[in-house]
């Protein structure tokens, strides 16, 4: 892993203004914000900094603006669900770059900390203009990047700012790099990775790196029917891209080798109709029949994964293995989870999950504050694993 600066190697910050890169994106529907994760993540590097004497200006994007000013995605509403996560005031400030914000922080008193308005509100942002990122600039003295769920984006705020000021990874950041690098990056071997979700086509980049990568693929969720049609399997009326079967036996075979392992579950929940609670058959997955769909795995694929797991000293987690929002079909996420998470608290076994729907069935299963790390971040931790360099993350050691 590239080599950063952390808020840590910084000293006395007293007098000092420090621009944080936040990712106050959070979920708002009719005004009321549904999930303040992110706010609460960013808590700890805001607190770290104002304990060193720091002013701290907080940047983030919000929605998709689209480069103008649109009322309705203003980090006004959020900027005080940050004050309650920080428990301390937050002023907010009406726009991010021109006179008036430079007006309203030079009035902030020592040791504050304000939001500015939406870094998108500016065209500059998405299109990584350096000139923006040097309007951005004037107002601190210092650049902390806090967002590795934004770092897959090369935005002014995210990666021309790291060029132009001093910069650093905040505490969010450098906790999620040094997560993913025990993950993949240099790893306790046997390496076991989960990938579920509904396509193969959503994610063949990821199973393209983790071939390479881990000593042991297992495969679930609509994904795994592809999978399983490749081997020439009827999976009835399931979830199935059978057009990227050839695909899915390249992979099978870069997995060969790669001396990776792929498992697919030996048996599913089926049923002939997708709704909570329906009629179900548990079958091998040699007997679905073509009127039924598989939307589990079953018992002996519960089973079967946990003994891959037992095996493995490293975790990797991105995808449910069934359709875990609709009951009774969350049975094989939930055992499997509860599974890592005990191999965890037991110190076997380094867990690290990630990706919007995995963070989900983790809280369902009861267990994301058992796993070694959950990542909120969706598409960056992704391309992560896709094995891509992330923009955020390369500027920061630049």
């Amino acid at each position: 892993m590239t080599p950063f600066k952390t808020i840590d190697d910084l000293g006395d910050l007293t007098g000092k203004r420090v621009l944080v890169r936040a990712d106050l994106n959070v979920p708002v529907k009719d005004g009321v914000i549904g999930d303040i994760t992110r706010l609460q993540a960013t808590a700890p590097t805001i607190h770290g900094l104002l304990a060193k004497g720091a002013t701290v200006l907080v940047l983030s994007h919000f929605d998709r603006p689209k480069g103008k000013v649109v009322p309705a995605m203003s980090l006004k509403p959020i900027a005080a669900a940050l004050a309650k996560a920080l428990a301390m005031p937050v002023t907010f400030i009406e726009n991010c770059v021109g006179a008036e914000p430079k007006i309203a922080v030079a009035a902030l008193a020592p040791g504050s900390v304000a939001v500015l308005e939406n870094t998108r509100f500016h065209a500059g942002e998405e299109s990584n203009d350096l000139t923006f990122a040097q309007s951005l600039a004037t107002l601190g003295d210092i650049y902390v990047n806090d967002a590795f769920s934004a770092a897959h984006r090369a935005h002014a705020s995210t990666e021309a700012l790291a060029h132009v000021l001093p910069c650093y990874a905040g505490r969010s950041m450098a906790a999620e790099l040094k997560a993913l690098e025990a993950a993949l990056g240099n790893p306790q071997k046997p390496v076991a990775a989960i990938v579920g979700g509904a396509k193969v086509s959503s994610k063949l980049d990821v199973l393209m790196h983790l071939v390479e990568r881990v000593d042991h693929l297992i495969i679930g969720g609509g994904m795994a029917n592809t999978f399983l049609a490749a081997r020439g399997i009827n999976v009835g009326k399931s979830l199935c891209e059978h057009d990227l079967a050839d695909t899915a036996r390249a992979i099978f075979a870069k997995a060969e080798a790669a001396n990776c392992i792929v498992h697919l579950p030996y048996d599913a929940v089926v049923a002939t109709e997708f709704r909570a609670n329906p009629p179900t058959r548990t079958v091998a997955v040699t007997e679905v029949h073509d009127n039924e769909m598989i939307l589990d795995a079953g018992p002996a694929a519960i089973e079967q994964f946990g003994d891959v797991l037992k095996l493995c000293c490293t975790l990797v987690w991105n995808g449910p293995l069934g359709a875990f929002e609709t009951p009774p079909f969350d049975t094989a996420t939930v055992a499997v989870a509860r599974m890592a998470a005990a191999l965890t608290e037991d110190g076997s076994l380094l867990s690290v999950g990630g990706g919007g729907d995995t963070v989900a069935a983790l809280h369902h299963a009861g267990v994301a504050d058992t796993f070694s790390f959950v990542s909120t971040a969706g598409g960056a931790f992704l391309e992560w694993m896709e094995g891509k360099a992330l923009p955020g993350v390369e500027a920061l050691s630049s």
